[in-house]
């Protein structure tokens, strides 16, 4: 049955009450410690330097103002407000890391405004930070529960065509809560029968089929008010990137496809000079404890190095810590497994953690990587991809990096068909701001197994040939 659109506006309305009283409620527990605790110390610090102190109220609201502001921000990026649309855990970090961040910003601004020392007055609003942990942890319950009221799973009618829908059955099937495919039809069916069909359903879903068979579907969902999600296919990226021009009355959309400008490299290399610096800087103890873990386990070589693809398809050499035995592939290439033998136990855990990577800060800054960009495959596995996947070499438009849009929004054995979809969607949306964005969910998924699992035992990539 259809809702209408004021049911629609409601029900919008009831969750966007929900996202004002989490920022409101964490806000508050932030101005209740500045009124009880910073403000008075700064105060008493001011008066060291003003015989004559007068803090102006709205110095007060500013301070606070700005905490809710930085929150929204760091809430609005890393998806902590997407009770629903995201699993509860997912939502649960994003939190964590949001409340985390704005705490640091917030105590990072104090500090410099007043000159305070960092240790000593850290300990009041570590403590905030943990209470509005538990405080997100009871908001994402209840709102879950709101949102299950309101949202009911969609009956849905998946239409599909050569291609096998059951991975995108298996993907829907997953959030349970969310979608409910009711009935698949196959365009066999005949188009007169699916369109009868479609007006049953809140909403369909529409497999990678033909674009013509598509196009009538869109347009019968877009009459009656029906809503529809579709498969994007490779165009359909490049479509949403395009430019509108209007030339006299006749609408035209530009397709620029030379990659970066030469300011969006300037920038982009600037930071990964500055990302990779201060990333070779931190992350050196750790490096040192991970080399010295991976020594004295079996004695082999620390580094693990291989031939891998950049931009325009050049090979240039990366760099990983070991985390399989030694000589893992003298019987071919393939991707790890997920419960592949050969993955040594001190392996196991950087590899979980996601540091065996840290290497490769050092491809970025020699330039042969960048921070955020498409993951580097090998030439081998490549060109097998194009065997069934001509495009595939698309990703090569743009440089390697060490994380990236597929990385942060797909997974480890997520197929190459879709990964290139991933990877195309940043290099033909890039921009700084969306770096910024990848950089700050990257540190979400670090917290994700499913974001490290293999590829199944039986496959040597990521292919999955998969029959109707």
């Amino acid at each position: 049955m259809k809702q209408t659109n004021s049911k629609m506006q409601y029900k919008r309305f009831i969750m966007l009450l929900g996202t004002i009283l989490i920022i409101a409620v964490e806000t508050a527990m932030f101005a209740c410690l500045w009124y009880n605790y910073y403000a008075n110390r700064e105060l008493r610090h001011m008066r060291k330097y003003f015989r004559y102190f007068y803090y102006y109220r709205r110095g007060h609201w500013t301070v606070i103002v700005l905490y809710a502001v930085v929150l929204i921000l760091f809430m609005k990026v890393l998806g902590g407000f997407r009770v629903g649309y995201l699993r509860n855990l997912d939502v649960f970090y994003s939190q964590i890391l949001s409340v985390i961040a704005t705490n640091a910003v917030e105590y990072l601004q104090l500090a410099l405004i007043a000159k305070w020392k960092f240790l000593q007055f850290s300990t009041p609003i570590a403590v905030l930070a943990v209470l509005q942990m538990a405080v997100g942890i009871l908001w994402i319950v209840a709102m879950r529960s709101v949102y299950a009221r309101l949202y009911p799973p969609h009956e849905m009618l998946l239409i599909y065509g050569d291609i096998s829908p059951k991975a995108l059955i298996r993907k829907l099937e997953s959030r349970g809560d969310k979608y409910l495919v009711k009935q698949t039809m196959h365009l066999k069916e005949g188009i007169d029968q699916i369109l009868a069909k479609i007006p049953e359903y809140e909403s369909i879903i529409i497999g990678d089929i033909p674009s013509h068979e598509r196009n009538l579907f869109l347009k019968f969902c877009f009459e009656h008010n029906i809503r529809c999600y579709s498969v994007p296919k490779i165009s359909d990226i490049m479509i949403i990137s395009a430019s509108e021009i209007d030339l006299f009355d006749s609408p035209l959309l530009l397709f620029r496809n030379n990659g970066l400008t030469f300011g969006q490299s300037f920038v982009k290399r600037a930071m990964d000079i500055a990302i990779g610096l201060t990333g070779c800087i931190l992350a050196s103890p750790v490096m040192l404890l991970i080399a010295a873990a991976i020594k004295l386990y079996d004695g082999g070589p620390v580094m693990y190095s291989q031939d891998r693809l950049t931009k325009d398809g050049r090979t240039f050499r990366i760099y990983k810590f070991r985390s399989m035995i030694v000589e893992s592939e003298k019987k071919g290439a393939r991707l790890a497994s997920a419960h592949d033998d050969r993955i040594t136990p001190v392996g196991k855990v950087i590899r979980r953690l996601h540091v065996d990577e840290l290497p490769q800060l050092f491809n970025v800054l020699i330039g042969d990587m960048s921070f955020v960009g498409p993951r580097p495959e090998r030439e081998e596995i490549t060109s097998e991809y194009e065997q069934s996947i001509p495009q595939f070499r698309f990703r090569l438009k743009m440089k390697a990096g060490l994380t990236g849009y597929a990385q942060v929004y797909g997974q480890y054995n997520t197929v190459p068909y879709d990964k290139l979809k991933l990877d195309l969607t940043y290099i033909e949306n890039y921009s700084f701001w969306l770096d910024i964005k990848l950089i700050l969910l990257t540190v979400k998924i670090l917290f994700q197994k499913e974001k490290s699992e293999g590829v199944a035992d039986s496959q040597k990539t990521a292919l999955k040939k998969e029959k109707i």
